[in-house]
């Protein structure tokens, strides 16, 4: 097998300018959903609370789960269970 020489890199000015202008860009994107977000969750708690009264004391995770239609069931970790019925 041939070895050859390391690739060298040179990091233009263009490049950081660029690297800098999509950096801002994704910052604003990212600051834009979160008020959006915020402003989301303001209104849906407003709701909730309007709906629910006192919100019942559920958990975040129990209100997605209820929203979407998951039931979780644990699965017990008896030996029978890891194994079935088995008989000798």
């Amino acid at each position: 097998m041939l070895r050859r020489k390391p690739t060298r890199l040179e990091l233009k000015l263009d490049d950081t300018e660029e690297f800098e202008s999509v950096k801002k860009e994704l910052e604003s994107r990212k600051k834009q959903r979160d008020e959006v977000d915020v402003v989301g969750v303001a209104m849906s708690s407003d709701m909730v609370g309007a709906s629910s009264g006192t919100g019942d004391g559920k958990t975040r995770e129990q209100m997605i789960n209820e929203r979407i239609g998951y039931k979780p069931h644990p699965k017990p970790n008896t030996l029978p269970s890891l194994f079935g019925n088995l008989q000798f």
